[in-house]
């Protein structure tokens, strides 16, 4: 089992979706941020059934990141209640995984911040 998860976030614009992306990963806090057009979202919201168009951004880090992810994309995202989920990798090429760890803050290290 690797310490890596992979985050989803959708977002109703690319505007929103490359903001988030942009930052999350220029602070270490993702090593990556794909972002996927052409998304159609039926859901249900406020006692409604709502139909969009979004973007998914998949973006790949460490579990013990997810709490400070979490909390920068609410403070860059526009939706009330944005989609905010993870997902253990379970395994996946070593080579791979250890550039998702080399590609983010050391979470051991006590000087890292949320910028």
């Amino acid at each position: 089992m690797s310490d890596c998860i992979i985050v989803f976030v959708t977002a109703g614009s690319e505007e929103v979706a490359e903001r988030i992306g942009k930052a999350v990963v220029e602070e270490r806090l993702a090593a990556c941020a794909n972002i996927v057009p052409g998304v159609r979202s039926i859901y249900r919201w406020k006692g409604r059934i709502e139909d969009d168009r979004e973007l998914l951004i998949i973006m790949k880090t460490r579990a013990a990141l997810f709490p400070r992810l979490r909390d920068r994309i609410r403070q860059l995202h526009t939706y009330e209640v944005p989609e905010i989920i993870c997902a253990d990798i379970r395994d996946g090429l070593p080579d791979y995984l250890k550039w998702i760890v080399d590609s983010t803050d050391d979470v051991s290290s006590p000087e890292v911040k949320l910028a």
